[in-house]
């Protein structure tokens, strides 16, 4: 077992109970923060990975490739925008989806872009967002958004290196995920 993988868990933790002996109450509540994040995060990955497991499993590489890769254009990000928006649950969860999504031959700047949908589209955001600061907001709000994470990703993704890039997915391949 590599322990130098999980350093910084363990320094979180050192520091945790350093917290807890220079003020009880603050690394009591440090603690309880920390077990409640991580309920969440057992509530959320779960059922992510299975997804993910999913998608590796039944959608082929060249379906992939044709949909989300190189020359799908539009398609493309139309799709990345619909599996980010209708995605549940927090940012850190969109990650694995990305990995597979790289690994399959997705264009990587649709696969930025998706992670941008994710954070910021997610269709129970925005229900709720429109319901409490108005429609006109929340239409300005996703636009700006879109526009936004779409000109990023691009732009991401032209300013890495094509050889830079290759090695990405090359990495994403040759991990589980």
């Amino acid at each position: 077992m590599n322990l130098r993988r999980y350093s910084f868990a363990f320094v979180f933790a050192l520091i945790i109970v350093g917290m807890y002996f220079y003020d009880h109450s603050t690394g009591l509540k440090a603690v309880n923060i920390t077990v409640q994040n991580f309920r969440e995060m057992l509530l959320f990955l779960p059922p992510i990975f299975i997804l993910v497991g999913l998608l590796d499993v039944w959608v082929p590489k060249e379906t992939m490739i044709k949909l989300m890769g190189e020359g799908s254009g539009l398609k493309g990000i139309m799709i990345a925008f619909i599996l980010g928006s209708a995605a549940a649950g927090p940012l850190y969860a969109a990650f694995p989806v990305a990995a597979v999504l790289i690994k399959k031959g997705a264009r990587l700047a649709y696969v930025l872009f998706f992670l941008g949908a994710w954070s910021s589209t997610k269709l129970p955001l925005v229900i709720y967002e429109s319901a409490s600061l108005g429609l006109r907001f929340t239409l300005i709000h996703i636009t700006v958004s879109i526009a936004g994470f779409l000109s990023a990703a691009f732009f991401i993704e032209k300013m890495i290196p094509a050889r830079s890039r290759e090695l990405i997915y090359e990495k994403t391949r040759s991990q589980e995920v």
